[in-house]
């Protein structure tokens, strides 16, 4: 979806009325949007002149945060009236290249309809693994099957779940992908898109590892990423189990098992990925925590890594890792990891 902007009276004088919040405090590099958000001109009110939202996997550029720890990032949106935006920090990742300078990420020609994998400047192909905590996802999605049917001593109740492995940048979705496919998907009407059909063992290992395929997670995730990481379904979900598999035979995965019911902080899972795969590989890893709404207890939901390189069985999960840029934004500060069943 791109950035809608409405250029009118209305949004002229919105934009002379615009006063800097006080608290901004100055960030560099760039925000990456992870969804749709409001781009707002006041967090106070929620203003948005011309109905701005964020385009999923654009580089924006960073310009503050509403104060040390930021619930808010300021960012610049080209054809906005203003241009300084006020987005949510749960909206995106905040970004910097490795130098610690600003690396700004292009989309692929056509809005990412259709054009392959995504390369870095390198020429290396950039992914992102997103890695679930599935007990605290299914805290806000109870009703789902993977998480009715979930048990204490179930595979996905002591380790990561996949997600998805999504090529990057974000925008680069849904590849020669046909636009009523694409619109089934956005819907959320996942049964109508292709079965994702693969050898029997492997097969088994992706509901094992990925248990939102109850809910037709792994029809949603082929169509909208792995037709832009490859050519083949076996090929995406064998290179995306062999990556989990790495993080699961990890002391990342040990911590987690043996702080469940307790809080970890960012810093510590940070410092858990420099453990396992080297000092500086937490650099790489945002936290995303979610709501319980039944208590509002705040959950670790997923882990987001970024990975650089080839997905070929001989490059380790350590070198994807440290192949890829640092972000400065470690995510949720804090977050409890949750025992399986609802609490």
């Amino acid at each position: 979806m791109r950035l809608t902007a409405v250029h009118g009276l209305a949004a002229v004088l919105a934009s002379l009325a615009a006063v800097p919040a006080a608290a901004e405090v100055r960030l560099e590099g760039y925000f990456i949007a992870r969804d749709e958000c409001a781009a707002t001109q006041s967090i106070r009110t929620g203003a948005n002149p011309g109905t701005i939202v964020t385009e999923i996997g654009r580089a924006y550029d960073m310009l503050a945060g509403n104060k040390p720890a930021p619930s808010h990032y300021l960012i610049r949106v080209p054809g906005a009236t203003p241009d300084r935006r006020w987005v949510s920090t749960g909206c995106g990742v905040h970004a910097m290249d490795a130098g610690g300078t600003p690396a700004p990420v292009t989309p692929p020609a056509g809005g990412g309809q259709g054009g392959g994998e995504a390369t870095a400047p390198s020429g290396r192909p950039d992914h992102v693994l997103a890695a679930s905590w599935q007990p605290g996802f299914c805290e806000t999605k109870p009703n789902k099957a993977e998480c009715v049917s979930q048990t204490d001593d179930r595979f996905d109740a002591s380790h990561f779940a996949l997600h998805g492995l999504w090529p990057q940048p974000r925008s680069n979705v849904f590849c020669q992908v046909s636009p009523d496919m694409a619109a089934a998907d956005k819907a959320g009407r996942w049964e109508d898109l292709p079965e994702v059909v693969l050898p029997a063992e492997l097969r088994a290992d992706l509901d094992r590892v990925m248990p939102g395929t109850a809910s037709l997670l792994d029809r949603h995730e082929w169509i909208k990423h792995g037709t832009c990481y490859g050519d083949t379904m076996e090929e995406y979900y064998s290179d995306s189990l062999a990556v989990m598999a790495a993080l699961n035979a990890s002391a990342v995965r040990d911590l987690f098992a043996a702080s469940i019911g307790a809080t970890l902080t960012s810093g510590q899972i940070r410092d858990a990925f420099d453990a396992a795969f080297g000092p500086g590989a937490g650099s790489r890893v945002r936290v995303a925590c979610v709501t319980d709404p039944s208590n509002g207890r705040r959950l670790i939901g997923e882990l987001t890594i970024g990975l650089s390189g080839e997905i070929d069985g001989e490059t380790s999960l350590a070198d994807l890792i440290f192949a890829a840029a640092p972000t400065a934004d470690a995510g949720c500060p804090q977050g409890i990891v949750d025992a399986a069943g609802l609490q």
